[in-house]
């Protein structure tokens, strides 16, 4: 019986030209989203902070967008091109828009350090600089899809706008939630805090509990070191 031809799963086939670095190197910035997507979950699961899911949770919703966007406007890929479904608008440079700018939201404007604690928490110019940096990144991933020859310019340009939008849409959205106390009234139900979700991450930095603990816990270790006493017990 003859077997059916075998299908290529696309979600990472990218094409490229083997002899030019620069198409290479765009290759491997098409496989960001998903790398994004793998560090949302494992934050979310080391972490569990609110902050985080939110952000991951505007991150799908802007792929749902996308999704409706590509079906309603139904523009095609540019021609000689591999790439299957309708290119307009693209939906690597919404994903990589509405991340770099929910990014710089967050750190420039939510987030709030204590700077009561002994640990250094990042300057406004670093968390300005790791802005820039993203932004950076989702402009080189957006140039590469033009690069690659999988969207027209305006098709990338129209997919960046749609993301930086609704990044600025969810950011103002969940401000309200906040604001609204809905936030709090989620931690407190019982599915939250099976969960242990918490919302530490807007006025701390992720690194600062950890490491007061290990400290901490390191002094203990050497003062019970240093004491005889506790040695003969």
């Amino acid at each position: 019986m003859e077997e059916p031809p075998l299908a290529s799963l696309s979600l990472t086939h990218v094409h490229y030209n083997p002899n030019d670095p620069i198409s290479f190197i765009s290759a491997w910035l098409a496989l960001v989203p998903q790398a994004l997507c793998v560090m949302y979950v494992t934050v979310i699961w080391a972490s569990r902070e609110v902050e985080v899911f939110l952000m991951f949770a505007g991150q799908m919703l802007c792929e749902a967008l996308n999704f409706a966007l590509k079906r309603l406007i139904r523009e095609e890929r540019p021609q000689q091109i591999y790439g299957k479904g309708y290119g307009m608008p693209s939906s690597h440079s919404q994903f990589v828009a509405f991340f770099s700018l929910s990014l710089t939201l967050f750190l420039l404007v939510r987030h709030i350090p204590n700077q009561s604690t002994s640990y250094s928490s990042p300057t406004f110019m670093e968390r300005a600089t790791l802005s820039f940096l993203a932004c950076m990144c989702s402009g080189a991933v957006s140039i590469s899809r033009v690069y690659l020859n999988y969207h027209t310019p305006r098709q990338v340009l129209a997919g960046y706008a749609a993301g930086a939008i609704f990044a600025i849409f969810w950011f103002f959205f969940t401000t309200y939630l906040r604001r609204a106390g809905w936030i709090d009234w989620a931690l407190d139900t019982q599915l939250a805090r099976m969960a242990r979700f918490r919302d530490l991450v807007v006025s701390e930095d992720l690194v600062e509990a950890g490491w007061q603990r290990w400290e901490a816990k390191r002094k203990l270790k050497r003062r019970e070191g240093s004491d005889p006493s506790r040695k003969l017990n």
